[in-house]
Formats: C-alpha cells, structure tokens, sequence
C-alpha cells in the first residue's frame, strides 16, 4: 500500500503528461515554429528585465567567438526521437524547432561531468574555469524542475534531517550513509536496487510531502548535480549540502553558501555542529529560507524561461555555424 501511495502521490511530475505533451508537440509543422522565433527573439530586446535575460544568456552560453564543429556533426533536421533519453530529445526540440533544419549543433545527453572537446549543448556542467564548451539548456526538467507549495513553517518541523537517494555507485553517498546511517540526526535510508548496498541501508522511498516534515533535507549530489535541490529550495526546509562541483540550468555555482543553502565539508563531518547551529538560532536558519524562495523564483516565469532558452540557442548557432 505505501508503494501504491508513492506512485500516486510522491510529489513529482507526471512522466506520462510530460510525454503525451512532447509527442503531440511532433504534430506541430516546423514551420510555425520557425516562424515565431524573430518575433520571440525580438521581445528581449523590449522588457524592462532584458539585461537580466541577456547575462542569463551569457552565463549558460560562455562562447564568445566562433568555433568549428567536426564535419559529421549532425544537423537539427537530422534529429529523431531515440529509443533512450527521450527527454533530452524533447526539452532540446522544444528550442531546437524554432531554427532552420540545416544549421549543425552536437547534443550530449545524460549527466556530463566534464567539459566536451567541441562546443556542445549539455544538462550538465562541472564548476571549473573554462567552460566555454559547454551550453548548457534546461533538460530533464520533468526529473530536476520541481517546485512546491509548503504550508508546513520551518519552527513546527522536526529539527533533524532527512536523506532519501540511492548510494550504490556514488562514492560520496556511500561515505555518507556510512556516517550517518541509524544516527539521531539523520533520517537516512537508501532506496537502490536490493544487492548494491548494504541491506539493512535499503528502505521504501518517501514522497516529497514526507520529506518536507523535516527541517533539513540533504542534498547529495549523485551522477553531477542534486536533483532535490530545486524543490527543497522552494520548502520551507532547508538544503544541507557540501558545495556544489557541478551545474545545470538552475545556476548552481551562483548559489552563496550559508546564504542559500546551509553548506557542510566535503567529508560531511560538521553536519551534527552546522545543524544544531540553526536549531539554536533559528532566524539564520529563517533568512536562509527567505533567501532560498528568493532564488528559486527567478525560475518560475515561463515565458521569460523560454525567451532565455531561445536566446542561448540562437547565440549557440550563430557562433558554431559562423
């Protein structure tokens, strides 16, 4: 029963809606897309915020002169649906249609922790110097876009945290529930495949709702960012984390640690020291909340999102077809 009311009410988006909507979208001829985009683009321009979306332009796409892309780059008329990650087929294609079929573009789906050797369109980014390679676009949105609605203030929730992820084959997750695991301060429990962990590690997930009981939720980057992040973010709890080494659309090397977040080392062994911190001064803990709703609301205007994504598009073209 409590597997039943994970599926039904866990809090997160609707794969199912999230595909029917990308499919029907197919039907869509490209022409009416390619027909919108100076008009769209041309908006920027007029808005009272365009300095704003231009630096967001900026930030996700560093290029700054034109680069060459190998000759078997494919074209965006060449892109089909794929058996797998099918997300990134339909978030990139949600900017993609608005640009002619022949202009040339390298996507690479999945978490990339690296910086590509050719100027390439990424969900994902590491914090590093020059990443000018790497563009990123807001993909596997329906997995890391989550915002929520919590009704529950921080003071009435319980004053430890909550970990709920899967360890096996991420190294600093394993570190930590190997510290954590049965401790009074953190509700761990590990929701992997039976076999990769420790047996008694592994528990039954729980929804967003439940987490949100806590005052503190961790949030353990994985294969490259948090994917909890955005909507701890959006609670009235607070993310717990060491700082970030990756970032994807939501800017996660912008984040000011103790500002934004409450930040914990590496090796994750101040946790105990930070969190009993803000249970005893809990209007630091407040600001970082107010500071927290702050930043995630720069995310929620769709239409100015989508202004940004066509943006970053339109000067990711112009300079890899230059």
């Amino acid at each position: 029963m409590k597997g039943l009311r994970y599926i039904f009410n866990s809090g997160k988006n609707s794969k199912f809606t999230y595909y029917l909507r990308g499919y029907a979208s197919e039907l869509v001829p490209s022409c009416y897309w390619r027909s919108q985009r100076e008009g769209l683009l041309a908006q920027i321009a007029q808005r009272e915020d365009r300095e704003y979306i231009r630096s967001r332009i900026d930030y996700y796409c560093p290029m700054n002169a034109p680069q060459v892309l190998p000759e078997t780059s494919p074209t965006i008329g060449e892109q089909r649906i794929p058996k797998k990650q099918k997300v990134y087929y339909f978030d990139s294609r949600e900017v993609t249609r608005y640009f002619a079929p022949s202009l040339h573009w390298t996507l690479l789906p999945g978490d990339i922790t690296y910086v590509p050797g050719v100027p390439s369109i990424v969900k994902s980014r590491p914090l590093a110097n020059d990443v000018s390679n790497s563009t990123l676009l807001k993909m596997d949105k329906v997995r890391h876009f989550i915002f929520v609605d919590d009704p529950l203030p921080w003071e009435e929730k319980k004053p430890i945290a909550i970990f709920r992820g899967k360890a096996a084959g991420k190294q600093s997750r394993m570190d930590f529930m190997r510290m954590y695991f049965g401790s009074t301060i953190c509700d761990c429990g590990d929701v992997s495949r039976p076999g990769t962990v420790p047996p008694e590690w592994q528990t039954e997930k729980k929804t967003i709702g439940e987490h949100l009981e806590y005052r503190y939720i961790m949030a353990l980057e994985g294969n490259d960012v948090a994917s909890n992040l955005k909507w701890v973010m959006s609670s009235n709890s607070i993310a717990v984390m060491p700082r970030p080494t990756c970032e994807t659309w939501f800017m996660e090397g912008t984040l000011i640690p103790n500002y934004h977040y409450i930040e914990i080392k590496p090796d994750f062994s101040d946790l105990k020291e930070r969190l009993d911190y803000y249970n005893h001064h809990p209007e630091e803990a407040k600001q970082i909340l107010t500071h927290a709703h702050a930043y995630v609301n720069q995310f929620r205007d769709k239409k100015r999102e989508q202004l940004i994504a066509l943006g970053v598009m339109d000067k990711y073209l112009h300079f890899v077809n230059a």
